[in-house]
């Protein structure tokens, strides 16, 4: 495994994104920034860089070998002011790709060393300028495609996600004292905190903890977008539909049963929401066995997804083998957000479709306010209906802008422990055992809220893991 270098030593990247453009940024952060770039940069304002006011920029041009590499804008950071808490310089130039390297070449040449993915990050996190909660919420940032993933990240950059977790853990040392106090006063007839005043803390935190640990869930599929699957028999309109839903042809289309064999899945976003829309195997009893496989991974994505499509093809709603079917299909959908959507309307007219409707012994089976969408795929009707369904099925106005959602599946492997350590805790109050057999698994809990922050890793290797995934440049 590669591991970012802790060292010294000044680096350098590019900070924008890969490819030519406009204009593109290069930031150089160590204690021999600023001189670095001095070597190579020219400008009439300024006889040396060293006199460079901090956040001011500076026209100049980079000579590097005796040839001028490129026009350029430098402004200075001077620690502990700037991302990383070190000396940082930002060279602005025009956004050639043989530019960009010129530069890098220029800049390693004089001493700098090429950054690794998410070193200037994680010299931030090490020099004190933001936690680990808030350095994790930078990449999350970064990536954010919704509006809802650009505003979790967000809070949980802006500081209330690790004040939250400071201040569990603070409560949670403070558990902890009142129980060493009860240890150390047993015999004594100062009495600092009955088992009745512990139990009470500890299910308020245990209860804060566990909201947290649900709240996953939600965080998790917001990052990665909302999963959906599109369910029903074959041959009754899911590729269809999610080709109308993306506007492109994304799946295959035949009247051949069976055509979609394995599951096809794509994002939209639908008011801000990155919906992930997984197109499954039509669910039928069949003895080709590569097709009985994808309908097996399809039962699978439906277990999966946070939201279900069940597409009926209302011109079969007579056919006892369709019904069948369809009944076939309905335990798998046990307690998840589902909406029916009777494709094909296009071909029956309103009245028919009430009376089959009202009619088909299969609706009376359907969970009750089940929300029933008019819909044809193949004209492209009733979409706009079914969007607006899809936001309405996720009940996200609860989530406001200050709300803490967990979306970082370290937090949430953190969270879970420290959870089973206080429920380990809460049982042995329960049974009489001495504070001092507890000890261990409340401190479990405390180490757990504290790796959240970083106030309690001392392992570089999971610094490493935390910070590999970054992209060079932050």
């Amino acid at each position: 495994m590669h591991h970012i270098p802790l060292g010294s030593d000044t680096i350098c990247a590019i900070a924008t994104a890969p490819g030519s453009a406009g204009i593109a940024l290069i930031r150089i952060s160590g204690s021999e920034a600023i001189g670095i770039v001095d070597q190579i940069f020219s400008s009439s304002e300024l006889r040396t860089l060293e006199r460079a006011k901090d956040r001011v920029a500076y026209f100049g041009k980079v000579i590097h070998e005796g040839k001028m590499l490129d026009e350029v804008l430098v402004t200075c950071f001077r620690a502990p002011h700037s991302y990383t808490g070190e000396d940082v310089v930002e060279i602005s130039c025009h956004g050639s790709v043989y530019i960009q390297q010129a530069l890098l070449e220029a800049l390693t040449d004089n001493g700098c060393r090429m950054a690794a993915p998410g070193e200037y990050t994680q010299r931030a996190y090490l020099n004190g300028k933001m936690d680990l909660s808030r350095a994790e919420a930078v990449a999350d940032l970064i990536s954010s495609e919704s509006v809802a993933q650009h505003r979790m990240a967000l809070t949980q950059m802006k500081g209330g996600y690790s004040a939250e977790f400071r201040s569990l853990r603070e409560r949670l040392i403070h558990l902890s004292s009142l129980m060493e106090l009860e240890l150390d006063f047993s015999e004594e007839d100062v009495n600092f905190a009955d088992r009745t005043q512990l139990l009470s803390l500890l299910d308020e935190l245990t209860s804060k903890i566990g909201r947290l640990t649900d709240s996953f869930r939600l965080g998790n599929a917001i990052k990665k977008g909302i999963p959906v699957a599109i369910a029903g028999a074959t041959n009754v309109g899911k590729s269809t539909l999610l080709n109308a839903l993306l506007g492109e042809e994304r799946a295959i289309v035949s009247d051949i049963h069976g055509t979609t064999r394995d599951t096809i899945e794509d994002v939209l976003n639908i008011e801000g929401i990155l919906f992930r829309f997984i197109d499954t195997a039509g669910l039928r009893t069949t003895s080709d066995t590569i097709e009985a496989l994808g309908i097996e991974r399809s039962y699978s994505k439906i277990a999966s997804a946070h939201i279900v499509l069940l597409v009926v093809d209302v011109t079969r709603l007579t056919e006892e083998t369709y019904l069948a079917s369809l009944s076939e299909v309905l335990p798998h959908l046990a307690e998840k957000p589902l909406l029916v959507l009777l494709n094909k309307t296009d071909l029956l007219g309103e009245e028919a479709l009430d009376t089959l409707v009202t009619s088909s012994p299969f609706f009376k089976s359907l969970p009750p306010d089940t929300p029933l969408l008019p819909i044809s795929a193949r004209a492209q009707t009733g979409l706009e209906g079914l969007r607006k369904a899809l936001i309405d099925s996720l009940a996200l106005p609860h989530l406001a802008p200050s709300d803490l959602v967990v979306s970082n599946a370290r937090h949430h492997a953190l969270l879970k422990e420290a959870l089973t350590g206080l429920r380990l805790v809460r049982q042995g109050l329960m049974d009489g055992l001495s504070t001092d057999l507890l000890t261990p698994d409340l401190r479990r809990a405390i180490t757990s809220i504290g790796e959240v922050t970083g106030s309690e890793i001392t392992s570089d290797s999971i610094l490493h893991n935390i910070f590999a995934h970054f992209c060079i440049g932050k």
